[in-house]
């Protein structure tokens, strides 16, 4: 059982949103804004360059790789110039609700409720948790992510946890996904979702800070 001292949490209004910290979006303009002058190339560059390549440009997990293989450019500019490159090609960036509703379809389709669960249990921490859709995992961010959740399998949702300061709780798994989780818990029934695991989402929050 984890043990931490639980405090109030905010009440919350509104939608998901936190105050002075960049979206996903601002934070890919703030990176193409100083591509050039980080890496000797314009972002239209790179994209050409990416499109000259053999790399499919709708595979953004192809295009990362190739430019961290070929090109040595780093994490959060590949992040930005995949983007870039598949929003030429024709790909719209989904909905936080379409990512959802992505990642919990077909034999998936079960394990929505207990997604839910833990979406309910983490925006119940304060006004200031904000979600963030992946291609596949959601994220909770507190001025910088604090849990993730996946569906791992058809039958186990893991719920990722950024926790520098691990606590004592046999559910706890070493990881290094989902998100930036350190560990993780696995989540097979919305009764899973129970008063230990609300307390490690209330310590990663707390940590988050």
């Amino acid at each position: 059982m984890a043990t931490l001292q639980r405090t109030p949490s905010r009440p919350r209004t509104g939608s998901p949103t936190v105050a002075g910290v960049p979206s996903p979006e601002e934070m890919l303009s703030s990176v193409t804004a100083s591509i050039q002058e980080r890496t000797g190339r314009s972002m239209d560059d790179w994209v050409a360059l990416v499109e000259a390549s053999a790399v499919d440009p709708l595979d953004q997990n192809a295009v990362r790789r190739w430019l961290r293989d070929v090109h040595g450019v780093r994490q959060n500019t590949q992040w930005a110039i995949a983007d870039a490159v598949a929003g030429r090609a024709g790909w719209v960036r989904p909905t936080l609700e379409e990512y959802v509703d992505q990642q919990y379809a077909g034999r998936w389709a079960g394990l929505r409720p207990v997604f839910d669960a833990v979406r309910d249990a983490a925006l119940a921490l304060g006004a200031d948790v904000r979600m963030e859709g992946r291609s596949t995992y959601v994220s909770f961010v507190r001025g910088r992510q604090f849990a993730a959740v996946q569906a791992a399998t058809a039958t186990r949702v893991d719920l990722g946890l950024r926790l520098p300061v691990t606590l004592d709780s046999e559910r706890l798994q070493p990881t290094k996904a989902p998100g930036q989780a350190t560990h993780k818990v696995a989540l097979a029934a919305v009764s899973d979702v129970d008063a230990e695991v609300r307390a490690l989402l209330r310590a990663a929050y707390d940590q988050s800070r």
